[in-house]
């Protein structure tokens, strides 16, 4: 892994570069939701031709950078205290924090209420709750969703091995064995939402790239994919807060 900079006019953008034996002519550039800046390059290409080939794009570069700094720049940090609201499939839950004296039960959904109990009653322990429950939840359904999404594509022939990880800069990622990983944060997500990450996930099995023809496949397998993508950006302070 290499870090790089791009300058344009007073703004100094740092991405780190990553190989991609897949790639084989064109470098991949990629802002993430939280404004961060990745680029895959084919092996052997020298720091000097990747530079070139962010410089070219740096106006698109940087208009996304800063289209993420601007959706962070009110994002509150949780307090995990009675009657926040907390997301799971893009509903809204209200937190509701029960303190006991002897061990507390799982963490657990009762009507419109995420129900958390606690002997310390501290912020940390109710957050490693909340999560854990997030954790349980989010396994359960996207293994079940992406079973059957997989189903319904063609060119898979199989449902492939699924695992969750909170990561800071994908919603998801296809690794080159061609297992599915997907961002533990997702399952606060609307369903369509969801869906678009594991198509476009799967997509990646047919073609590893970003080339137009995995983009028609998108359109052809998950309609409306381009709404429910700018749903995701724009909801990506709210989703990712912890």
């Amino acid at each position: 892994m290499v870090r790089l900079v791009l300058t344009y006019g007073d703004e100094r953008i740092p991405y780190d570069v990553s190989q991609d034996e897949r790639r084989t002519s064109k470098v991949a550039i990629h802002v993430d939701p939280d404004g961060s800046v990745s680029v895959e390059a084919p092996p052997g290409f020298s720091e000097c031709r990747i530079a070139e080939a962010v410089q070219r794009r740096a106006r698109w570069v940087i208009k996304h950078v800063q289209e993420a700094r601007e959706r962070h720049k009110h994002r509150m940090p949780k307090e995990y205290v009675s009657g926040e609201q907390v997301l799971y499939l893009g509903r809204r839950y209200v937190l509701k924090v029960i303190p006991v004296d002897g061990p507390p039960k799982p963490a657990s959904l009762v009507g419109s209420r995420l129900q958390v109990e606690t002997q310390r009653q501290t912020s940390e322990d109710i957050r490693a709750r909340v999560r854990a429950w997030y954790k349980v939840r989010g396994r359960d359904y996207l293994a079940r969703r992406l079973e059957q999404v997989s189903k319904s594509l063609p060119w898979v022939r199989q449902v492939p091995a699924l695992r969750l990880l909170e990561m800071k800069r994908q919603w998801g990622s296809c690794s080159p064995s061609g297992e599915i990983i997907v961002n533990t944060h997702l399952v606060k997500a609307p369903r369509p939402c969801i869906d678009y990450v594991l198509i476009h996930e799967l997509a990646h099995l047919k073609h590893h790239d970003h080339g137009p023809e995995f983009w028609s496949l998108l359109d052809n397998h998950a309609v409306g994919w381009r709404k429910d993508k700018a749903q995701l950006d724009n909801l990506v302070e709210i989703l990712t807060a912890d």
